[in-house]
């Protein structure tokens, strides 16, 4: 598949080059390929190709020599991306390791990464909530960021067209702060989760919800996807290994093999985007420089049409890195914007209790969800002394504490017929909305530079007073929403995490209605350079509170179909 000794300029030329084989890349290939595009997709990681290159997918427990756990000599030449959830021994060979792509934290950023075809949608969480009108009017009411070009109204068919065909599990919960959409049957809540749901309800009446979490699994009308070659989640709930069933949406079982059957994709592996080059006579970009992973030799590939899906920061530094005599700070950065305004997702803080109620049940099997608490700060009207305002996560369960004094046959059976359970133990996480700011920012160093010979990126992105006072909020709201479901030994904790460790980062190359205050239209182009488009995290002008991956989805297909039909104008 992959085109490494073209000759000549004629068979490096496609009619669109996608950067970047992730979520929101592999969305824009698919829909490109689907109308009829020769498309280019460029990764700068190896080839992953679903179920081939799922090494621990089936493997048990005891076949790992560390039981899945991390070495200290692991921990220590990885301090970074050790701190991931997911790096661990079943999915250590789709991360970035430390010291495979360095940069400098001008301030501590712990910056997670996966280079392979597919990306990070091998690893991601999986939540797929709508934004709301509330989300895309919120800098415009509150009077931060810049007003966002786009409506709900104007995206909600785009995330229709994705949940369709990505496969979401979820209820129609009817909350104007956070949308239905096209769901299959959702995963259900357990009776704790339940009791939650009513103790809110009894509490706080419409004003605060918990629902079952939307997510992208295949849960139900199995047939809707056999074409994909995609079957049932089976809740194995080993996601992060690559799913054989298909059962969760990643792009390497769903959007780029579909891709790869039109006949329109070409995929390019091993490729590291350099930048884009920019025609002076022309007045717009003409294709890409890559690096060969290899070989370091590099090349140039040309399109009419680009788009840039490398991850927010990588797509930053690619344009920081493409510049001429018309753009010396960078493409399209006519402004001085490029690279700043970073945001992310607060993740700091969590909060724990117990529940010595319905002690006559438990909990038995798994399911690859949780519950979800949608964000109610600052949702219609401003109502707090801080910007914004934060969803949460939020789980049950009740573990079994078998008998252990026994030997022999007799522990045995203990272990495998436990008759004691402790307490059901509840959990919660927060996910907060952060402000962007100019003070937040990327940019290139001008001395160091990567294997590449690539300038290495320099991160500046920090907490501010707003986060503190959203974070003491959380803690103290959803304490007492525990206290009053009767739950005890309510505990909440701070872990004082670096940003980045949420893996949400967004901005840099923000939407907006303003060339002066932004460096991208309504359609993602850039507005100085409008044949580019952008359609990763680094698009954001805000952040809301849900999981970012399905508005990424729904931008790079809308995105997609405007090019094409600005092509045909």
């Amino acid at each position: 598949m992959a085109n490494l000794n073209l000759k000549n300029k004629q068979d490096r030329t496609y009619e669109a080059i996608v950067v970047g084989s992730g979520i929101s890349g592999a969305w824009a290939a698919k829909e490109l390929c689907d109308l009829g595009v020769k498309t280019l997709m460029i990764e700068r990681g190896r080839n992953v190709e679903h179920n081939k290159d799922y090494p621990t997918t089936n493997m048990l427990p005891y076949q790992f020599e560390h039981r899945n756990q991390l070495t200290e000599d692991i921990k220590k030449e990885n301090p970074v991306i050790s701190k991931c959830y997911a790096f661990r021994e079943d999915a250590m060979h789709f991360f970035v390791k430390d010291k495979e792509h360095p940069y400098v934290q001008e301030k501590p950023f712990d910056w997670i990464r996966g280079y392979q075809v597919g990306g990070k949608s091998l690893l991601w969480a999986r939540h797929v909530q709508r934004w709301s009108k509330y989300d895309f009017e919120g800098p415009a009411r509150d009077g931060f960021a810049v007003e966002w070009p786009i409506t709900y109204d104007e995206i909600a068919p785009w995330y229709s067209h994705v949940e369709k065909f990505a496969g979401v599990a979820g209820n129609k919960d009817g909350l104007p702060n956070l949308p239905d959409g096209e769901f299959l049957p959702a995963f259900k809540l357990n009776i704790v989760e339940k009791h939650f749901q009513e103790s809110l309800k009894k509490n706080y009446g419409n004003d605060r919800h918990m629902i079952a979490a939307r997510m992208a699994h295949i849960n139900g009308n199995p047939e809707k996807f056999v074409e994909q070659g995609r079957t049932l989640c089976q809740s194995r709930n080993l996601c992060q290994r690559g799913c054989p069933f298909g059962g969760y949406f990643s792009s390497n079982s769903s959007t780029i093999p579909w891709a790869l059957k039109t006949g329109n994709l070409t995929l390019r592996p091993m490729a590291v985007v350099h930048s884009v080059i920019y025609d002076e006579e022309k007045g717009k970009a003409t294709g890409v420089r890559i690096i060969d992973a290899e070989t370091k030799e590099m090349e140039e590939f040309y399109a009419p049409v680009i788009f840039l899906n490398a991850a927010a920061l990588n797509t930053n530094a690619i344009l920081l890195n493409s510049k001429s005599d018309r753009f010396p700070e960078g493409l399209g950065n006519d402004n001085g914007l490029l690279g700043k305004y970073i945001a992310f997702h607060n993740y700091r803080a969590r909060v724990s209790a117990e529940y010595e109620g319905l002690s006559e049940y438990t909990t038995s099997g798994g399911r690859p969800t949780s519950g979800y608490f949608p964000r109610f700060r600052n949702v219609y009207k401003q109502e707090t002394d801080f910007l914004r305002g934060y969803a949460a996560g939020f789980g049950a369960n009740r573990g079994s504490s078998p008998d252990t004094d026994a030997i022999g046959m007799e522990l045995k059976n203990n272990l495998l017929n436990p008759d004691q359970y402790g307490p059901w133990r509840i959990g919660s996480h927060m996910m907060g909305e952060t402000i962007p700011k100019e003070t937040n920012y990327v940019k290139l160093d001008p001395e160091l530079t990567d294997d590449f010979g690539i300038p290495q990126l320099r991160v500046s992105v920090d907490y501010d007073e707003n986060d503190e006072k959203m974070t003491r909020d959380y803690i103290e709201q959803m304490s007492d929403m525990f206290e009053k479901a009767g739950f005890t030994n309510i505990r909440s904790s701070d872990s004082k995490q670096a940003p980045g460790l949420d893996i949400h980062e967004m901005g840099g190359v923000r939407m907006g209605k303003d060339p002066k205050t932004s460096l991208l239209n309504k359609h993602h182009q850039l507005h100085a350079v409008p044949n580019v488009y952008v359609t990763d995290g680094a698009c954001m002008t805000s952040t809301s509170t849900q999981n970012p991956s399905l508005t990424y989805m729904a931008f790079a297909a809308r995105a997609a179909h405007h090019a094409v039909e600005e092509s045909k104008n």
